[in-house]
């Protein structure tokens, strides 16, 4: 039988998973981390994008978070975020046109333009994105 540990996701809105599973795999600041038992004690910070989450039985689940924080503290793992979503949930036509509008903003170089503001739109429309195109593979 595989080793496994506690993880939960946790939005600002509700708790989306928690559950038993053998592997983490999430985006933080510095690349894609992976997270087994026994790892060591770890605080991190998210950025936009996909987490998979192996599960006992070998399936694999999908989420979609927006950033936050990862910690991993004596066999458990707690993500936190502000937006946390089942890739499925993610609405891909949504996140399409949410890309399209940023990239005619950009192109309208006589609007009035928050480039950083856009740029962060950008990243998580993306990141939706990818969280899709992981749950199809």
């Amino acid at each position: 039988m595989a080793m496994t540990m506690h993880c939960d996701i946790v939005s600002a809105e509700k708790q989306i998973f928690s559950g038993l599973v053998e592997m983490v795999v999430a985006t933080g600041t510095l690349g894609d981390m992976g997270i087994a038992p026994g790892h060591a004690p770890l605080l991190t910070e998210l950025i936009p994008g996909p987490v998979r989450c192996v599960l006992r039985d070998g399936k694999e689940e999908i989420y979609y978070v927006s950033g936050g924080y990862l910690e991993v503290q004596g066999g458990i793992v707690t993500l936190l975020a502000d937006t946390a979503l089942r890739a499925s949930d993610v609405d891909e036509a949504a996140a399409q046109q949410a890309i399209e509008d940023v990239q005619k903003a950009i192109a309208n170089k006589e609007s009035e333009f928050e480039y950083s503001r856009a740029a962060s739109q950008l990243a998580e429309a993306a990141a939706q994105l990818r969280a899709l195109k992981q749950l199809r593979k």
